[in-house]
């Protein structure tokens, strides 16, 4: 197991946190292989109800390793293996961006459903400065996340963005000083946790396949069927008769 990065589980939270500051927790093959396999483990955990995924140091993360491209297989990328099991991952995920994100960081922050920010942060993907192409999954998540005008942006200007734009641009959902970060990001993940996981974990599901232009109808009605089916749709209902907060189970 790589150590530059680790897992946690508290709750019904789970933490990850890059740890390698001296490459700005740059992604090796081995490191990106690893992480995913991890998070494979923790995808099936019905008690979980939201995800951190965080870094230590001035940087999120510095993106795939550039030296070690001639040991990627790109019929299995390990970068686009990676942000593929973040997106598909059933509960709700916050990246809490403690610094710059380059490269394909970008496209690992982009795979949570959340982006929390830093005043002084910036972001820059530099493929076309270094003749390389950017994996296809990739440019698929930044035009569904961002638009197809701020992708060009960054992949075909190589726009080396502020956290203001950022923020602009749709990237970053929340912009907060470094000091508040870690208070902005237990303030959401206290509020996801909150909500119904039944309702959660369905619609994350069908606004991702929304996003993807793979909207599949018959499933997105079997998960309004089992929400409606739930015992949480039951306390739902008597919380909001009885003025009070409701007590989710997920079941």
């Amino acid at each position: 197991m790589s150590t530059s990065f680790h897992i946690n589980v508290e709750n019904t939270t789970l933490t990850v946190r890059l740890d390698n500051p001296e490459q700005h927790n740059i992604l090796s093959p081995t490191t990106m292989k690893d992480l995913r396999e991890a998070l494979e483990k923790q995808k099936e955990n019905s008690d979980l109800r939201v995800a951190i995924l965080t870094g230590t140091g001035k940087s999120f993360c510095a993106g795939a390793d550039l030296g070690e491209l001639g040991r990627y297989n790109f019929d299995e990328n390990p970068l686009e293996m990676l942000t593929d099991m973040v997106e598909k991952l059933p509960f709700p995920t916050i990246c809490a961006l403690n610094g710059g994100v380059y490269g394909g960081g970008a496209d690992l922050a982009m795979s949570c459903d959340f982006r929390i920010g830093v005043t002084g942060m910036s972001c820059f993907i530099p493929p076309a400065r270094i003749g390389i192409h950017y994996p296809p999954t990739g440019l698929t998540r930044a035009v569904a996340r961002l638009g197809l005008g701020p992708a060009k942006r960054f992949f075909l200007a190589c726009e080396k963005m502020s956290a203001e734009e950022l923020k602009a641009i749709g990237f970053l959902d929340y912009l907060v000083d470094l000091s508040d970060l870690d208070e902005r990001t237990s303030q959401l993940v206290e509020s996801i946790s909150a909500l119904a996981p039944l309702s959660l974990r369905g619609m994350k599901e069908t606004l991702n396949d929304i996003a993807r232009g793979e909207l599949d109808m018959g499933k997105a009605r079997a998960a309004q069927k089992t929400c409606l089916q739930s015992n949480d749709f039951i306390e739902g209902r008597q919380a909001l008769a009885e003025k009070r907060t409701a007590n989710f189970t997920g079941t």
